[in-house]
């Protein structure tokens, strides 16, 4: 399926007054797991939308318009290489970005390798896309799986607690989210530590057995990864049980209003979490954008609004500074790249193409009959990465 904005942006820059241009668009190749992940992707579309209006209507890029072709991955690597290549032989476009799961973005960071076209990666978390299968090709918006339980270990180690168990949707990001929580927590917390680990297939949690599995474990602390339809159906039958009456619980992605807001008032109080508090967030950046985006679609952004947002202004901000669309020349002008988003100003670093981006770490309360953040701040993402010794020895060398 295709899907391109550029018509209906191309009339509406028209109407704001963009210069009028007669070049063809310089095309950006979008893909990503739209029937799969909804929740976070229509906002992500909508984010993306917004941006590439703003990158018009002010001239877009070359003096040239920019044009989004989009493509439907299905959620699986193998069709998302598909579409990718499509994207890459058919369309011609000139650089690549999106997608979601960890497992595509690898396979589509392989293709972009192979291929020679950047990638940006828009939302896979996974640390091996820039870290044990980095490639000079492919840089990544999000804080990554590694920076995200950074921001929580902190507040966890603090406890002291001894007894984890450990609940994560059984594939690349979920594997790796625990992989570092026992990393990290060993660094900071030393002696008689214990790991209890309980393996879901993603979305199709079991709700439960697995409540069930903690209840009879009895833990000290819980730490999960899980989210989207997993969580809710986690938090849901956990609440049910009593199983996280009077135990800590840390959970990566929580907070964010496509998993919390679903949820109203069975939103799991005292939670820390990783997020986004749209409704509390008055950095000047961050207003222009809310305010922008309300604006344009009488609905409030969600996480997804601004990684589609940020992952278009990231694009045009590497071509300008390219001065080309020469595939290897926006490679190299993403690397060290400074870009203005909601959250501030990023930068994607040259020695392992990861974005400073950080993210909002805070505790989940419920108020006037939903989920919400309180006690939350933002933690910039340069500030959770490891020295560059550690991720020299993480990456493949040149």
């Amino acid at each position: 399926m295709i899907r391109t904005f550029l018509a209906a942006l191309l009339a509406a820059a028209t109407a704001l007054g963009a210069p009028a241009v007669s070049a063809q668009p310089i095309k950006l190749g979008e893909l990503n797991s739209y029937k799969v992940f909804t929740a976070f992707l229509e906002p992500y579309k909508k984010g993306m939308e917004l941006a590439l209006a703003e990158e018009n209507k002010a001239g877009g890029a070359l003096g040239r318009q920019l044009e989004i072709v989009s493509r439907d991955d299905g959620g699986t690597p193998g069709d998302a290489v598909r579409v990718a290549e499509e994207l890459v032989s058919r369309e011609r476009v000139t650089m690549l970005m999106g997608t979601f799961p960890s497992n595509v973005g690898l396979a589509v960071a392989d293709l972009a390798n192979r291929r020679k076209i950047p990638f940006l990666a828009a939302e896979p978390l996974t640390d091996k896309i820039v870290w044990e299968n980095g490639n000079e090709w492919t840089f990544r918006l999000r804080a990554s799986t590694y920076m995200q339980t950074a921001m929580l270990v902190p507040e966890a180690a603090k406890l002291g607690k001894k007894r984890w168990v450990i609940v994560y949707p059984n594939y690349e990001y979920g594997q790796a989210a625990t992989a570092t929580f026992k990393q990290q927590m060993i660094a900071r917390q030393s002696g008689g530590l214990e790991f209890i680990e309980i393996a879901t297939p993603l979305g199709k949690i079991d709700a439960g057995p697995v409540t069930q599995a903690i209840a009879d474990a009895k833990p000290d602390a819980i730490f999960s990864s899980l989210f989207g339809a997993d969580l809710a159906r986690f938090v849901r039958e956990g609440n049910l049980r009593g199983v996280f009456k009077d135990r800590p619980v840390f959970n990566l992605l929580g907070g964010e209003p496509e998993y919390l807001d679903p949820l109203k008032d069975e939103a799991p109080t005292g939670w820390w979490v990783t997020g986004y508090p749209w409704y509390g967030i008055d950095t000047p950046a961050h207003k222009r954008f809310r305010d922008a985006y309300q604006a344009a679609f009488n609905d409030y952004p969600r996480l997804g609004s601004i990684v589609g947002y940020s992952t278009v202004k990231a694009a045009a901000a590497a071509i300008r500074k390219a001065g080309s669309t020469d595939p290897a020349k926006i490679a190299a002008a993403l690397k060290g790249l400074q870009v203005d988003t909601p959250f501030g100003r990023i930068a994607f670093r040259a020695i392992d193409h990861q974005s400073t981006m950080g993210a909002y770490v805070g505790k989940v309360a419920v108020r006037d009959g939903k989920g919400v953040m309180v006690d939350w701040r933002y933690a910039d993402g340069k500030d959770y990465l490891p020295p560059d010794d550690v991720v020299r020895k993480l990456r493949p060398a040149k």
